[in-house]
């Protein structure tokens, strides 16, 4: 049986997929568009799976084949050739090992990143600024779209708040390990003693629903206020109130929007917001649950600090939950988080398998 880090079966895919070429096939399956997209997007997953297996077997079988002839010839440079190969076909593997362990209900969809700075001040609210810059570096890096749908300038230098949304596949699958508390330690350029501060910037992570999933809200359970937007946009922005919040009384859950010059279209995505946060929360009761029954893998719950960014008086940055550190500061900032993700999807997936 041909297994991606015992995630990925090949035979039961296979049993699946020639199910959904079955399905697909039928005259009425298209009767239900919602359900028959889902199932397309499915076939679409499996259908990768076996091109990416497929692929590095055929690369692993050629590189060796490669090497061993190589060797036969004592020839110093192909030998070496073949060995980056083999090395670059690992680094392929152990990605699309990754991407296989994002089997959660929502974890193909987009999603939605909220930042906020902790107490202070500016020196906080910069921080702040630094981590949108940091996951607007990571989505673009790996060829993710991203949209600044609400911002609110700081005093004086960063942000009061932030709201991304990050579109590509397993956008939220990634960017769920992120969610939690994020500590600055460096010296405060905004202190004229130049003293090291300590700085937090909470981050909050939830999927953009499709049409698949169900989320019934009470309108009369919302307050929605409008308010003149801030920052940039253009004249029309700033002069009518098109920004729009709702706040979901029953669970205090609060959103807005300012994005777009029309209002109309501002409350559109506020909704979405507001059904996406609702089902987050519904997945973040479920993951605490499960937690709960695991005393030695609480560290891995929602909300909780989870990395230290030590710029001085040395520079390393840690990942409290897996233990995954680095010196390479500016690259982490840059946005080099897949080895911190990954380690952190590894660790989540593993303790899954210890409660079943």
């Amino acid at each position: 049986m041909r297994c991606l880090g015992g995630v990925f079966d090949w035979e039961a895919s296979e049993r699946r997929f020639a199910e959904l070429n079955a399905l697909s096939e039928k005259t009425d399956f298209w009767d239900n568009p919602q359900n028959a997209q889902k199932l397309m997007q499915e076939r679409a997953k499996l259908e990768n799976g076996f091109e990416v297996i497929t692929t590095l077997e055929r690369e692993l079988a050629d590189n060796v084949e490669l090497a061993e002839l190589a060797e036969m010839d004592n020839d110093e440079a192909l030998i070496e050739a073949a060995a980056q190969a083999l090395i670059a076909a690992k680094t392929k593997a152990d990605a699309a090992e990754l991407e296989a362990l994002m089997s959660g209900e929502a974890d193909s969809n987009n999603c939605f990143v909220e930042i906020h700075p902790g107490a202070g001040g500016t020196e906080a609210q910069d921080w702040a600024e630094m981590v949108m810059r940091m996951y607007m570096r990571w989505a673009n890096s790996r060829g993710m779209k991203v949209e600044v749908l609400e911002s609110q300038d700081g005093d004086g230098a960063g942000i009061k708040s932030a709201t991304l949304r990050i579109k590509g596949m397993n956008a939220f699958g990634w960017m769920k390990t992120e969610s939690g508390v994020h500590r600055l330690v460096r010296i405060s350029p905004f202190d004229s003693s130049a003293r090291r501060h300590t700085s937090f910037a909470s981050v909050w992570v939830f999927p953009e629903i499709d049409d698949t999933i169900e989320i019934e809200i009470d309108e009369s359970d919302c307050r929605v206020d409008t308010y003149r937007a801030s920052g940039a946009g253009g004249q029309h922005v700033n002069k009518t109130d098109s920004a729009v919040r709702i706040t979901h009384e029953p669970s205090g859950i609060v959103v807005q929007c300012q994005n777009d010059r029309s209002q109309h279209k501002n409350r559109s995505q506020a909704w979405d917001m507001l059904r996406a946060r609702l089902y987050e929360a519904e997945l973040r009761r479920r993951e605490e649950e499960a937690q709960s029954q695991a005393d030695s893998k609480s560290e891995i719950g929602w909300g909780h600090q989870i990395r230290s960014y030590v710029l001085q008086p040395y520079q390393m940055v840690k990942d409290l939950r897996t233990g995954i550190e680095t010196s390479d500061t500016g690259g982490v900032l840059d946005g080099k988080l897949d080895d911190f993700m990954a380690a952190a999807l590894s660790a989540h997936v593993g303790a899954d398998d210890d409660k079943c």
